[in-house]
């Protein structure tokens, strides 16, 4: 048998490992891809630390894939051999229970997710259910389309239901990972577009990526310069921090939403009086399903949306993670075959 290139875990909490494993054959509504790029995601740090229950070990993590179909199993007819593809955090659904019944795909009760329920991204070749799998033009370059996958598709997808009109003052919080690519979708979309970040350094950047004005919160009250502004129809929330969320509270204008997209534990502190006048909403959002993400790499395509990203070897996976969670890239860590 062939064999390919792969990395995973062992155990949770254990070191990634390089392992020679046989290409795997697709089974019946499944397809092979052979993996180009996939992008490295916080949300890698499930997988790694075993932070949810049932997944089984090893396991190969990596969930914003951009590949091409290497062979379809028993039974697919609507994806070819060639085809273009990615593959997102949603990695496949029931289809039976309640919230499938409803068409409600992404809170599936027994949710597969690539990277957790199956090997992701970080190998050579993975195989993937049908349902799993989104359409990829042909003019975007892998690498830059494997972070569009989860940071793209989730900044992009959260913008596009908020309630937010064209003109309407719309905040990123953060000039990360999420937040890079919320500021581009932000402007594109025709917001008037305002970055909040930490430390003057920032400005440039957040305004080469779209942003109308720049909100410096070491050196002001961001929730007050907001108001000054008007106050924002959404707050885009995308740095980890409850407690850097909790600040932004007070410049929601009337029926402003904070839009939740950053992962955090610690809480985010609201006294009821801040949202009672003015009817204001706190909001989190969790990525989408394949053809959110479709749409996402599809609008990406005509705007000239792109993530900012550093390349990595497969082989050089370990340093790639570490370089991810130290917070210094710039912006996206992405694995290359």
């Amino acid at each position: 048998m062939a064999k390919m290139k792969a990395v995973q875990v062992p155990k949770a909490g254990a070191d990634f490992e390089i392992v020679e494993r046989e290409i795997p054959e697709p089974g019946p509504g499944h397809v092979r891809i052979r993996v180009q790029a996939c992008g490295v995601c916080h949300g890698d740090v499930v997988t790694k630390e075993g932070f949810m229950p049932g997944i089984t070990y090893p396991r190969g993590p990596g969930h914003e894939v951009a590949g091409v179909i290497d062979e379809a199993g028993p039974g697919v007819t609507q994806w070819k051999k060639g085809q273009r593809v990615g593959v997102g955090w949603q990695g496949g659904q029931d289809g039976t229970c309640l919230a499938c019944r409803r068409g409600d795909f992404g809170n599936c009760a027994n949710l597969k997710i690539c990277g957790l329920s199956y090997d992701g991204g970080y190998q050579e070749y993975m195989v993937a259910p049908v349902e799993a799998l989104a359409q990829m033009p042909e003019s975007l370059d892998a690498a830059e389309a494997g972070p569009l996958m989860c940071a793209g598709m989730t900044t992009f997808n959260s913008l596009r239901h908020s309630g937010a009109l064209p003109s309407d003052l719309v905040a990123v919080q953060g000039i990360g990972g999420l937040g890079h690519l919320g500021i581009q979708f932000a402007k594109k979309f025709g917001y008037r577009v305002a970055a909040v970040g930490r430390g003057s350094e920032n400005s440039a950047l957040a305004k080469k990526l779209g942003a109308d004005i720049y909100i410096d919160s070491a050196a002001t009250d961001p929730a007050a310069e907001l108001q000054k502004l008007g106050g924002a129809r959404v707050i885009l929330a995308t740095a980890p921090s409850g407690k850097a969320m909790s600040t932004l509270v007070g410049g929601l204008g009337v029926n402003g939403t904070l839009l939740v997209v950053g992962a955090s534990i610690d809480p985010i502190e609201v006294a009821p009086n801040q949202i009672l006048m003015g009817k204001k909403n706190i909001q989190g959002w969790a990525s989408g399903i394949p053809t959110d993400s479709e749409d996402t790499l599809r609008f990406a395509e005509m705007t000239g949306v792109r993530p900012m990203i550093e390349k990595y070897p497969l082989a050089k996976a370990a340093e790639g993670y570490a370089r991810m969670m130290s917070g210094k890239a710039e912006f996206r860590v992405v694995l290359t075959m």
